[in-house]
């Protein structure tokens, strides 16, 4: 897979990392490389390619009752997509993606296959918003120090879903009862409701790329266009920083990358 020739990351884009939590990396995929993905997701989409995840099987506000209900099977994500194709494995170990990651988690890397390692697909109708969460409430790791990376395969904007952020927020100090018991943050809370509105819209195109820590909250809303929304997510880990072991995060392969 080709990418255009950017150096690892400026001193300015680690410090607003380290700052806001997130860094977006405009055009960083060719659009030839976000059509391919795009037509494998699409040819797995049709044919129900297992193992996927459905907006039923999730039971966010919204969604179907179950998988025989209307829009039962509206795929949620396809899982697994590091192993679907060459296109996804080679982006997710794209030298030049690991070495900046290398800069901001500051050891060497491993993407980990037990969580993300996914096309999201947000469709219209039946795609459910998420609300406000960090990734870190469902990873065991000794330290909230993983990075995911998320790569826009089209447009985003928040007509159809597209990431909010709460910038520095993997940095505050949220108390047990600010959140629910899936470990949301709960809405009717004026100290959440506070928080809510520090909440920024990131508007993508397709090959942009964003980084954002596992402690950031982030939220993305329903998908009001008539055209679905594609997403690849991997999530990576410094080499020091080991699944705990037994837990949901040592399940699937660790894999160290280097550039």
């Amino acid at each position: 897979m080709s990418t255009n020739t950017t150096p690892a990351l400026s001193a300015a884009q680690i410090a607003a990392f380290e700052t806001d939590g997130y860094l977006i990396l405009p055009r960083m995929v060719p659009v030839a490389d976000c059509a391919l993905m795009i037509a494998t997701a699409n040819d797995h989409l049709a044919q129900a390619v297992a193992p996927l995840e459905y907006e039923s099987e999730v039971g966010y506000a919204g969604a179907p009752k179950s998988l025989d209900s209307v829009g039962g099977r509206t795929a949620r994500r396809l899982r697994n997509a590091y192993q679907r194709h060459d296109s996804y494995r080679a982006w997710a170990r794209n030298p030049q993606l690991v070495a900046m990651l290398e800069l901001l988690l500051r050891e060497p890397v491993c993407l980990t296959l037990s969580h993300h390692n996914c096309v999201m697909t947000k469709h219209p109708h039946f795609g459910t918003a998420t609300g406000w969460h960090r990734d870190i409430r469902y990873w065991s790791f000794p330290r909230n120090e993983l990075i995911s990376v998320w790569l826009a395969l089209d447009s985003e904007n928040q007509n159809n879903g597209g990431l909010r952020f709460i910038p520095g927020s993997h940095r505050f100090d949220i108390k047990p009862g600010q959140m629910d018991q899936l470990d949301f943050l709960r809405p009717e809370l004026a100290e959440n409701q506070a928080l809510f509105a520090q909440g920024k819209a990131v508007e993508l195109q397709q090959g942009d790329v964003v980084f954002f820590h596992s402690g950031l909250f982030h939220a993305a809303g329903r998908n009001n266009t008539e055209a679905v929304k594609e997403s690849v997510v991997f999530a990576y880990h410094g080499q020091s920083n080991r699944p705990v072991p037994g837990s949901r995060s040592a399940a699937s392969e660790d894999i160290l990358l280097s550039h």
